[in-house]
């Protein structure tokens, strides 16, 4: 090991303080324009992860920030980064990587929000938008620039003028996804092109303990906050399985979404092919969309305008929907830690929620090996039998046509591409998208030489 290798992270800092004895934002020494955006966005008092990370965050530690998924960890980076940046006005003060657009959008928007009266300018780097307006906006100099990497690498290689060499914050949200191998290219590109005296933040639900992949981030001297065990879901989440023969896995969707029409509900995919399948009277979220097409799922979805959004694990993130009411499993994941960000998505800051896994002859040891980790049994969710043999003919009719639908749908994309020959914008979906969904990471072609 290089005598210069990073420090190994301080022993966790384990939460000290109940929640009644939770400090206010103005002990915790925040200046006046962001006590005000926290008092107008209605943030009462710290989370545990605000409460601890951000005495050590203003006192200017690289932090290794550790808690459950809608537990504050945006706020709790974007806080001390809005207060430095309120002493030291300038472009391109801070940049945050994200492994999706669609939590890149929503970090935007935090900071935005926090920052209103500091007129904070920020501005989104992903893959699927125009690289010229994009370039346009870099060059006004945003004080904030948040991106997946990708795209992020993209600008730093080709768009004249742009660089990072004064930046002063790095943030990776999702660390343990970002610091995975798949995106370790563009992220080794990315620490080339910025400055090795700089402020880092990891933030993420679960964190695996790679201390290489973490030195690979050049932490200096970083101080680890824990607020959750390593794999946790929160306390105000009920939740629940349907054990069901394979064979009638879309009939007990049916059934559900059915049961539970007044509820905002997501369900979770394995496949983009069966998220678009069972979205055909619904909208889909998945990495082979466009851009555009994510953003108005998602808008439809979060105006309340539809009320199922049917998705992959590409909206599992990060995503703060704070509506949601329940989770559907439609596929169990195969890794504990996408069924936590899964299911993360409702009981949201200290909100009730419940998620429904459907457990097939096939899914028991999934399903066992996730309530191990999550030290958790899950119960039995109530179906009426007699209700779902009713929907059952129906159900499988519209399965059918449903597969024929998008067989057609298929085969006229497949007619399209041949006529365009190559043309067009390649760059639709981020290189850092689920494009593979399920937890096999997509394999990058070598190129040829």
């Amino acid at each position: 090991m290089a005598s210069d290798s990073t420090p190994e992270p301080e022993e966790p800092v384990k939460p000290t303080i109940s929640q009644d004895q939770r400090p206010s934002f103005s002990s915790l020494g925040l200046i006046q324009p962001l006590l005000e955006a926290v008092e107008r966005l209605k943030y009462k008092t710290p989370t545990a992860i605000q409460a601890e990370a951000l005495p050590r965050a203003l006192e200017g530690r690289d932090i290794i920030g550790v808690a459950s998924t809608g537990s504050g960890k945006t706020a709790a980076f974007a806080l001390p980064i809005l207060q430095k940046l309120w002493e030291e006005p300038k472009g391109l003060f801070a940049c945050v990587l994200a492994p999706t657009r669609e939590l890149a959008y929503q970090i935007s928007q935090q900071f935005e929000a926090l920052g209103s009266a500091m007129g904070v300018r920020c501005t989104v780097l992903v893959g699927g938008m125009d690289m010229v307006a994009q370039s346009i906006a870099l060059a006004k100099k945003p004080h904030i620039v948040v991106a997946t990497p990708g795209r992020l690498k993209d600008h730093l290689e080709n768009t004249k003028g742009f660089s990072l060499r004064g930046l002063r914050f790095l943030v990776l949200d999702e660390a343990d996804r970002l610091l995975d191998m798949d995106f370790g290219p563009d992220i080794d590109a990315i620490l080339k092109a910025i400055p090795k005296e700089r402020i880092t933040y990891l933030f993420s639900a679960t964190m695996t303990t790679k201390v290489a992949k973490l030195q690979r981030a050049s932490l200096s001297n970083p101080v680890r906050v824990e607020v959750s065990t390593k794999y946790s879901t929160v306390s105000t989440l009920l939740q629940y399985y349907l054990f069901i023969p394979l064979s009638q896995k879309d009939v007990h969707l049916v059934y559900l979404a059915n049961s539970l029409a007044q509820n905002s509900i997501i369900v979770f995919t394995r496949t983009v092919h069966d998220a678009q399948r069972y979205a055909l009277q619904q909208f889909p979220l998945h990495g082979q969309l466009t851009q555009s097409q994510r953003l108005g799922s998602l808008s439809k979805f979060q105006s309340g305008s539809r009320k199922i959004l049917v998705a992959t694990d590409v909206a599992s993130r990060g995503l703060d929907i704070p509506t949601v009411d329940i989770v559907i499993n439609f596929d169990i994941p195969t890794h504990s830690k996408d069924y936590i960000h899964r299911v993360g998505r409702t009981a949201r800051a200290g909100r009730a929620g419940k998620s429904i896994t459907l457990v097939t002859q096939y899914d028991v040891e999934l399903i066992q090996r996730i309530e191990a980790v999550i030290d958790k049994k899950m119960d039995l969710w109530p179906a009426d039998k007699e209700e779902i043999a009713l929907l059952r003919e129906r159900a499988d009719e519209a399965g059918r046509l449903a597969a024929a639908e998008l067989r057609e749908e298929s085969r006229k994309k497949g007619h399209r591409k041949r006529r365009k020959n190559d043309g067009g914008d390649n760059d639709v979906r981020d290189r850092d998208d689920d494009i593979v969904q399920a937890d096999a990471p997509a394999k990058r072609k070598k190129s040829k030489r």
